[in-house]
């Protein structure tokens, strides 16, 4: 019994060791949490009460690539952000790039495609206090040039950085990328280097 208050003095010190990988949460649930707003066509919207899009069908993708299922969970551009910070969600797909204030709190895979700000400004409904793909501070959409489009997902998993980055080498790879790109935009935006 002398030696338990010292082992409770040594519980803070050790609880980062503690900290269970992201990719080992995602396999033991057997799902991708996979956060959007599904409000911007035709990057993810709400078609007939269905989820669909580009990045639905990219999620898609990557929940199978990494031999789970996907689970969409729409919110709201309050929450998108906040609950992958807490790991409510996994990863947010909502053409999201990465900038030097979100850079300081998550982690992102490489950029999956290359969009055209105006076409993302364009396809809001109306001026929102947030538009993720270009800071969380602009009052309104700034809609000039290509914009890198990526994944967040909490700092300091690096296991589950590299299966992310595995399955979307491999949807690349095998063309599955550039077929969503020309069924969603009729264009090739990919990041991938022309021949």
């Amino acid at each position: 019994m002398r030696f338990l208050p010292g082992l409770i003095c040594l519980l803070p010190l050790l609880s980062p060791l503690a900290h269970a990988e992201l990719i080992d949460d995602v396999n033991d649930r057997g799902e991708l949490r996979i956060a959007l707003e599904a409000n911007t066509p035709p990057f993810n919207f709400k078609d007939d009460g269905q989820l669909t899009g580009f990045e639905v069908e990219l999620g898609q993708l990557l929940a199978n690539e990494l031999d789970v299922r996907a689970d969409f969970v729409v919110t709201d551009s309050s929450d998108l952000l906040t609950g992958v910070e807490t790991g409510k969600y996994d990863i947010a797909i909502n053409h999201i790039t990465e900038t030097p204030a979100l850079k300081d709190r998550f982690d992102f895979s490489e950029p999956y495609i290359q969009a055209d700000a105006q076409l993302i400004a364009q396809k809001e409904e109306e001026p929102r206090s947030i538009l993720l793909v270009q800071s969380l501070t602009a009052e309104k959409p700034k809609a000039t040039g290509n914009v890198n489009l990526a994944i967040p997902f909490q700092k300091g998993n690096p296991a589950f950085h590299a299966s992310l980055e595995n399955a979307l080498q491999r949807i690349k790879a095998d063309g599955r990328m550039a077929a969503l790109e020309k069924k969603w935009f009729d264009a090739d935006a990919s990041t991938q280097p022309k021949p």
